[in-house]
């Protein structure tokens, strides 16, 4: 935080010259000024203003602009403060919603029990999202077949319409762990199919790693090498795309891009393949219902090659992003940053990472020439 942002008392935030959200919400010279900055854009003919009727759309649809409560947990469990800030299911949705946000994602429903008394329902959760004109769109919960109906009962009482988990289907490197996992999702995906959800599971860096399915066998049987395919795109193709659905977290994606790079193929060569998030998506973009717009600045000194930021002030290109892949009405965007809370030192931060999330992403805009 700099001399003035510390005398403001406003939160921690880059401030250079020349941010990705002002490139991109600035109409002129756009794609001059994110070439000469060094980022990636996506390609396009010069406008014609003098032609036809140029419109100016919201990139991502109001109504489908979410929040993973992730995001906010340490608010959410909080138990009662004096710091004024808001604490709790009613009083964070209350301020969700006052932000602008329309949709929440679930990372479990218990809030401080101190604040009831007892732990809140279910039922009180759905009258307060209602009370808040806020939509469920999903949640992370934990998904297997011993407890799945009652997962899909709490998901049908918040009016979800897509339930799912921020686990991988499995944690393995080989694919007849893949194919087991298939056949599991494919049969729990028809059970929310028939309650009229659709079942997605989420992925970090790993789930795009690649699949040990070729060469030598190590000493238990297993293969220890690849064929270049990676793992969940292994699974999406032996998943039914009527029952099994996904959300990208794009921050992982792009950190996959960064570490996931080279396999050794059955011949014991090296080889290199570039994990692309954008073609992953656009090749089957209705399998992909959520998304977790999550931003990061480049950092090749770190392991992952990014570190958190909030939406609109890192490096990832949302705009190319949800330009690309298309189907504006079918996605929804849930914002998230892992690194949100601020701790006692500043219990107000992960909600004001929100407001400026929201603005950001509220900003990203589409030009239309009918």
């Amino acid at each position: 935080m700099d001399e003035a942002q510390r005398r403001e008392g406003q939160p921690g935030r880059p401030n250079p010259q020349l941010t990705r959200r002002r490139i991109l919400t600035a109409s002129a010279g756009a794609a001059a000024a994110l070439g000469a900055a060094g980022l990636p854009i996506l390609q396009t003919a010069t406008p014609a203003i003098g032609k036809g009727t140029w419109t100016v759309e919201p990139l991502i649809p109001e109504q489908n602009r979410g929040i993973i409560l992730y995001s906010v947990r340490d608010r959410i469990s909080a138990a009662p403060d004096d710091s004024g800030v808001p604490y709790g299911f009613e009083r964070v949705l209350a301020r969700l919603a006052e932000l602008g946000y329309k949709e929440i994602e679930f990372a479990g429903y218990n809030q401080h029990s101190s604040i009831l008394g007892r732990q809140i329902t279910p039922t009180e959760i759905r009258k307060i999202l209602d009370d808040n004109g806020l939509v469920a769109n999903g949640t992370h919960a934990s998904i297997n077949p011993a407890t799945f109906q009652q997962q899909l009962d709490i998901a049908e009482e918040l009016g979800m319409k897509n339930i799912g988990t921020g686990s991988d289907p499995t944690n393995s490197n080989y694919q007849s762990d893949w194919d087991a996992a298939a056949d599991v999702w494919n049969e729990l995906g028809r059970q929310a199919r028939d309650r009229k959800m659709r079942l997605y599971t989420h992925n970090h860096d790993a789930a795009y790693n690649f699949l040990l399915d070729a060469g030598p066998l190590d000493g238990n049987g297993r293969p220890t090498r690849s064929s270049g395919v990676r793992k969940l795109e292994y699974f999406m193709a032996k998943t039914d795309a009527k029952y099994v659905f996904f959300e990208m977290d794009i921050y992982w994606g792009y950190v996959a891009r960064f570490k996931h790079t080279k396999y050794i193929n059955s011949a014991g060569r090296e080889r290199t393949s570039i994990f692309d998030p954008i073609l992953t998506v656009a090749r089957r973009t209705k399998r992909f219902p959520l998304f977790h717009a999550k931003d990061g600045n480049r950092n090749t000194a770190l392991a992952n090659g990014y570190e958190m930021t909030p939406l609109g002030e890192g490096d990832i290109n949302f705009q190319q992003f949800f330009q690309t892949i298309g189907e504006p009405d079918f996605h929804h965007a849930n914002w998230e940053q892992d690194t949100a809370p601020g701790g006692a030192a500043n219990p107000g931060q992960s909600l004001d990472f929100a407001a400026l999330s929201y603005q950001n992403m509220a900003d990203l805009t589409i030009y239309r020439n009918e």
